[in-house]
């Protein structure tokens, strides 16, 4: 079975007729995986932080950088400044490593899956796609289950449109709703 990082090499044979591609550096490729997730509801968030930080430090393989608060929110308790959420920014081999556990091992467990919509890819050629639970990770399936999470996975490429950016997600193996 071939990795992702192969599949998108492959992707420019497919892709170079049909966008008129001329060279291997104008075809799309992945630049970047974000992975972001918020801490959830006001009371004990300290504690809630460090289990989240935890958790996806096993599932990345990457601390993630806490991420405060722009505004203070009082129905919501909420003070300028403070951590109400996490994100990491991989690149190389942990992007590269994650992806691959993430389409082959993880999405195949999520509960009642059919696909992602293709809505999910924007007008600059980005995908985000939100994973429910984090429990369909291995590293964090024996954990407890009252305290699952959900966070948010971009995946960053140079496509100039949506529709090539469609086409080369297809190509690479990202798994879709069929329409």
């Amino acid at each position: 079975m071939k990795s992702l990082r192969e599949k998108q090499s492959d992707a420019y044979k497919a892709l170079k007729e049909e966008f008129h591609i001329a060279n291997v550096m104008a075809a799309p490729r992945i630049t970047k995986v974000v992975v972001s997730t918020g801490t959830g509801s006001a009371k004990d968030r300290k504690a809630r932080m460090e289990l989240v930080m935890d958790r996806l430090t096993k599932i990345i393989g990457q601390r993630p950088a806490p991420r405060g608060s722009k505004k203070s929110v009082a129905s919501f308790k909420v003070r300028e400044g403070e951590q109400v959420g996490a994100a990491v920014t991989l690149h190389g081999e942990r992007m590269w490593g994650f992806l691959d556990k993430f389409i082959n091992v993880a999405v195949p467990r999520m509960r009642d899956f059919r696909g992602f919509d293709k809505k999910a890819v924007d007008a600059m050629g980005n995908l985000t796609l939100g994973v429910k639970e984090h429990m369909v990770f291995p590293e964090t399936a024996d954990e407890d289950l009252r305290d699952a999470f959900g966070f948010a996975v971009t995946i960053v490429t140079t496509a100039k449109s949506k529709p090539e950016a469609l086409a080369f997600f297809e190509n690479i193996g990202i798994p879709f709703k069929k329409v």
